[in-house]
């Protein structure tokens, strides 16, 4: 699998994301109209993005957001109350979508070489396609209230866990060599992190979303002395 594959087995348009938080937050916002709620969420989203990823999404006003948008005050808080909420609705949902992803895709290889595999492209094609998301995820995760500051790490510790349980499973079959699973797992994690964290770097680099998951496939293929799964 590669990344235009996964596009288009997976659909993580701006609209589809849209449409999973009004599902998701239908009590909290006031509007009950689906087409205009997600018309307008994808706006609202887009100009938090763009304004966060140049000033920052502390410096951010509603103001600013209401500029950027076109859409009045009054407007904006029928979908929210503040930007404490904004923020904790965009980490919910890039949350919500990364982990069901996830978990749908790697359930679907029984052979942990393969599961292996499978979680760490779709770890990077989904920052990948949604870089945005998770970049202003991780940057803004230190402004989160305690209650989310507290999600966000736990979503931390599920990917690494996620990593963890395959690499055991894999040691217990005999398919990788022993190793501390645990400590690999978080390696994992920050190889994969530094994909939508550094992104400009690797662009001046002409190293694309596949390239660097074959990269980084190899580098752990290598580690734990497998041989590249069948396809």
């Amino acid at each position: 699998m590669n990344f235009a594959e996964f596009k288009k087995q997976v659909d993580l348009s701006k609209k589809a994301l849209c449409q999973e938080v009004f599902a998701e937050n239908r009590e909290r916002i006031r509007i009950k109209k689906e087409a205009t709620v997600v018309k307008n969420l994808e706006k609202i989203f887009s100009a938090t993005l763009k304004i966060s990823n140049k000033k920052g999404f502390q410096a951010m006003s509603m103001r600013d957001l209401s500029r950027e948008t076109g859409m009045s005050m009054g407007a904006l808080y029928a979908y929210f109350p503040g930007k404490e909420e904004l923020v904790a609705m965009l980490q919910r949902q890039r949350r919500s979508v990364t982990q069901r992803i996830f978990e749908e895709r790697i359930a679907a290889e029984p052979d942990p070489p393969k599961r292996l595999e499978s979680a760490v492209r779709t770890h990077l094609y989904l920052s990948e396609a949604m870089q945005p998301w998770f970049y202003f995820s991780f940057m803004e995760a230190k402004n989160l209230a305690a209650e989310e500051q507290e999600k966000a790490v736990l979503s931390e510790r599920y990917t690494e866990g996620v990593f963890a349980d395959i690499l055991q499973d894999g040691q217990q079959l005999g398919a990788f060599r022993k190793i501390d699973a645990r400590l690999l797992a978080s390696i994992i994690k920050s190889m994969l992190q530094d994909w939508y964290l550094k992104r400009g770097k690797y662009a001046r680099r002409n190293v694309s979303v596949d390239r660097y998951a074959e990269f980084i496939l190899g580098f752990i293929r290598a580690y734990l002395e497998v041989k590249n799964p069948d396809p």
